[in-house]
């Protein structure tokens, strides 16, 4: 469809003639100072001239983003229009749930289903419902995806339907490939042409390592899917003009270091400097010299380092990239002709104006893993065993210490030697003595005998790495990183080399390019003999689908509440979130994740001890396998061609024969089943008016969970298995199901009453209002004396009794992936509003969004200065203020204990732009557009 016509106050508008094809384009040098703007400043505004049409997008808020102070805190409202939208499946299914029941909801009110229906492209890959069941043999790939359809048939169907039922609405069907490579590698644009204009490729995606394509000078980020449906329906985005963090990048990544490394570098860096709610811009000398697979894995992991975007300019590399994965001539010449045109090329002697400054010398980076619970706390891999055996004691019972002598003066705080007895070593004869040697501290250590009719009979003890995942977007869209792990798998063999029985090896590619390069290299064999076979082409162990463990090693672990590990090459390594059996997990680079299955142990120095003995005899150390950077680069460049990626995009929308015979509904509204245990129709629009109720105040609230700094999306979204005692566990026996068919909370997306049991259920959640409880629980105070119960349950008493919930918040709320169902979750289990120090600002978004009002402490305070536990009832008023077309800056808290003392604070009102109040006033952005549908 053609876009609205612009005002055009600034004469922007032309025409770009490239080969034998004309545009329109709108020219950045009309506006006055826009050549001083960095990169992505200026691909907003050409969105803004674009789109200008004198209501939300004014020749003012064009002039602001012009005049734009690097210094100046943010404080102007514009409204982004993205080219188009990306989603994976977990966080997808949900969005088209959504439409369709908008599409019924429009009709309740009047109007025309069809009116429902994305208006920009909108893109899904299903990428993120493969569950590793099988691993290590042949067959992995196979079964792994029948299985796969057996238990998302219903799901698959539905998608199917919105497949037909939706115009510019496509699905990547399972079994292709991970959403943010198959973005890079062949759905990206990097220039649009669409309805006779030409402009810079924009996206927003439901999943927040969409930054993936930053990578290729596209400026995208992720959103909540409810920001992504209104984004499909015509909504702008509404943000603040942000503060651009000038990154630059000098020198050449020294021999063993890697992109993983890196990454993991500027993480820790950006984290530590600060960069929420900012763009991150790359620039300098060194820019031209990163290859853009490194560029991807740099701009993946900027939910890490809590940016809203990581870009890279477009260059020769972006052009090179673009001509390898297969795009078309004419596509190659409208990429470099726009961008010259617009001064959107990178020109290294150009040095746009920033907000604040990094930079970097590659040639500093060292080899490094990040864990045990965070992607920012980088670990240099010299320190890796050190570090592990101080961390290992915050997951140990404290009866379990290691002889006096062993304990450093910090550790020996916290778990005094006097009270422990004296422990060995599990493999005392050798890592004892070469930890002594090193000076690191000892470990608890509790060795436990396991025999296993396929694997043997071997020891397990803290520290055991149980699974060893190549995985995730991050790395797998790397050749430089996949061929080294396959270099590295080769040598290891060769040198008689094999991974330890204990740990669960799988290799989940972004794209099936991997498989062709990897058989084109001749390295499969190699791979596949440590236990590396193809299990899948999805988003597996980073999301917590890696699977059950062998049932004796699940089963030595919780008998014995064994610290397990796991590696892996993703990019998220929360608390709870990789698997079950699995206290502490570390992110480290392909090529090491291999180096730990062969180790067995994160109680490892890979500098001093080696890995086994080759078949003379001798020790092998990891710098005897570790591939050169020149090895690399020569296989990169003889096993890569752009025939693989034609060939391989060629068809992928099709599916083959699993997908195409999956029966399919048909009907522009869809015929849902009463008995699906997948796919539910929501309550978001029950009983909705055409115009929005008045916003009242809360009184009589009581508090839901009183949580700490650093609570994640993970710790308050639903992920992952789902217990069988838990209540989303009941709900579906209660259906009929069995325990094996329970499937993952993540396929069950599209079921509010599953992921409304889920919400707040983590298993490494902590709810202050219990003492040393961990779970999904709280205290009901519906019952005398407050018992501990099921946050859900709890939930469901105060709602009986219409009593509101809020719940308190520290530092840093609801950082990590852009998951709706955090949001959806919260509200749906009744809370009204959320208070915290500091918000994450992707589900800050998503609260208002769904009609929860996010609160801010005041400056230096919090739950614990202000004396509030968590048992008070909280009335919060003036937050009336914006049925009178007002946003307060705060409003007034009063906290009420039991004996009757009150605590009052004036809380910040985050709701940051008139966007976001209209859409709390509508009680959340579905109802906002969906009014907004029904008036048009």
């Amino acid at each position: 469809m053609t876009a609205p016509a612009s005002k055009n106050s600034f004469g922007a508008r032309d025409t770009l003639k490239v080969g034998d094809a004309s545009y329109e384009v709108f020219r950045l040098n009309k506006v006055e100072g826009s050549q001083r703007l960095p990169y992505s400043l200026k691909i907003l505004l050409e969105n803004l001239l674009r789109t200008e049409d004198g209501a939300n997008i004014t020749a003012e808020h064009i002039r602001a983003l012009g005049s734009w102070d690097p210094k100046a805190d943010p404080s102007t409202e514009i409204q982004f229009t993205p080219a188009r939208v990306v989603m994976q499946d977990f966080t997808g299914v949900p969005c088209v749930v959504d439409l369709a029941t908008m599409r019924e909801a429009v009709t309740a009110l009047g109007g025309d289903p069809d009116q429902v229906n994305p208006l920009a492209p909108a893109e899904m890959v299903i990428d993120h419902s493969v569950v590793i069941d099988i691993f290590g043999r042949a067959d992995a790939f196979e079964r792994n995806v029948e299985i796969e359809y057996e238990r998302n048939r219903e799901r698959y169907q539905f998608l199917r339907w919105g497949q037909n039922a939706f115009e510019e609405f496509k699905v990547v069907p399972p079994g292709t490939g991970i959403v943010h490579q198959v973005n890079i590698e062949h759905l990206a644009r990097t220039i649009m042409a669409r309805g006779g204009q030409a402009y810079p490729d924009t996206c927003v995606g439901t999943d927040s390592h969409t930054t993936m394509v930053n990578g290729l000078g596209v400026l995208g980020w992720g959103v909540g899917g409810i920001e992504a449906e209104a984004a499909m329906l015509g909504q702008p985005v509404s943000m603040l003009i942000p503060k651009v963090v000038g990154f630059k990048l000098t020198g050449q990544i020294p021999p063993g270091a890697t992109a993983t490394d890196v990454v993991l570098t500027i993480t820790e860096m950006l984290r530590k400097h600060g960069v929420v709610g900012k763009f991150v811009e790359f620039y300098g000398d060194g820019v031209g010299a990163v290859p853009l697979a490194n560029r991807a894995t740099i701009g993946n992991m900027s939910p890490e380092f809590g940016s809203t975007a990581a870009i890279f300019p477009i260059d020769e590399e972006t052009i090179r990239y673009l001509k390898l994965t297969g795009r078309s001539e004419e596509q190659l010449a409208l990429v470099e002709a726009y961008s010259k045109e617009q001064g959107l090329w990178h020109d290294p002697s150009h040095e746009p104006e920033y907000s604040e400054y990094l930079e970097l010398d590659l040639s500093t980076v060292v080899p490094s893993i990040a864990g045990p619970k965070r992607p920012q706390d980088r670990i240099e891999l010299t320190d890796a065993k050190a570090s592990f055996r101080k961390s290992v004691r915050d997951y140990v019972q404290h009866d379990q210490a290691t002889p006096h002598t062993q304990i450093d003066e910090k550790v020996e705080e916290s778990f005094p030697a006097s009270d422990a007895p004296a422990l060995s070593f599990a493999d005392e004869d050798s890592v004892a003595v070469q930890s002594a040697a090193n000076g690191a501290t000892g470990r608890p250590s509790k060795p436990v005998t396991v025999k296993s009719e396929e694997r043997g009979e071997f020891v397990l003890d803290h520290g055991a790495v149980v699974i060893a995942s190549i995985t995730s977007c991050t790395n797998t869209s790397n050749p430089s990183v996949m061929l080294g792990a396959a270099l590295l798998a080769r040598n290891a063999v060769e040198k008689g080399l094999s991974s330890k029985p204990w740990v669960k090896t799988s290799m989940a590619p972004g794209s099936q390019v991997v498989t062709d390069y990897y058989e084109k290299a001749g390295l499969w064999p190699y791979l596949e003999k440590l236990g590396y076979h193809l299990v899948g082409y999805g988003c597996t162990t980073c999301i917590g689908n890696s699977g059950p463990l062998p049932e004796e090693i699940s089963q030595a672990i919780q008998d014995n509440d064994l610290t397990a590990v796991s590696v892996l090459s993703g990019n998220r390594n929360f608390e709870g979130r990789i698997n079950p059996d699995v206290k502490m997990n570390y992110l480290a680079s392909p090529p090491l994740v291999i180096a730990y299955a062969l180790a067995g142990t994160m109680d490892f120095d890979f500098e001093n001890q080696p890995l086994g003995q080759d078949t003379d005899g001798n020790d092998v150390f990891l710098r005897d396998i570790w591939p050169s950077p020149q090895e690399i680069q020569s296989t990169i460049d003889s096993a890569i061609t752009q025939e693989m990626f034609t060939k391989d995009y060629s068809d992928v929308f099709d599916g083959g024969e699993r997908w195409k015979s999956l029966p399919t509904p048909e009907g522009k509204t869809f015929d849902w089943d009463a008995q699906s245990t997948y796919v539910r129709k929501p309550p978001y629009f029950d009983g909705m008016g055409a115009e929005p109720e008045p916003v009242t105040d809360i009184s009589g609230a009581r508090v839901l969970a009183l949580l700490g700094d650093s609570v994640t999306t993970d710790h308050i979204s639903p992920a992952g298995a789902i217990k069988e005692d838990s209540p989303a566990g009941r709900y579906l026996k209660e259906n009929g199901l069995e325990r094996k068919d329970f499937n993952s909370y993540g396929s069950r997306r599209g079921n509010h009453e599953v992921m409304i049991r889920g919400t707040f259920a983590n298993i490494r959640l902590r709810n202050l209002l219990l003492d040393d409880v961990q779970g999904g629980y709280t205290r009901d105070f519906t019952q005398e004396g407050g018992p501990q119960a099921f946050i859900y349950d709890a939930a469901q008493n105060y709602a009986a009794q219409d009593t509101p919930l809020v719940v308190l918040g520290g530092k840093e709320y609801g950082s990590g992936s852009s998951r709706d169902w955090a949001a959806k979750g919260t509200r749906l289990l009744g809370v009204r509003a959320v208070i915290a120090e500091s918000f994450e600002r992707i589900h800050r978004s998503n609260l208002i969004g769904m009609g929860v009002v996010p609160l801010q402490f005041p400056q230096r305070s919090s739950a614990s200065s202000l004396g509030l536990d968590g048992t008070e009832t909280y009335d919060i008023a003036g937050i009336t203020e914006l049925n009178n077309g007002v946003t307060p800056s705060t409003v007034k808290v009063t906290a009420t204990k039991a004996d009757g003392q009150q605590v009052e604070f004036d809380a910040d009102v985050r709701i940051d732009t008139p966007g976001e109040a209209d859409y709390y006033r509508n009680g959340g952005i579905l109802q906002y557009v969906l009014r907004n549908l029904t008036k048009s």
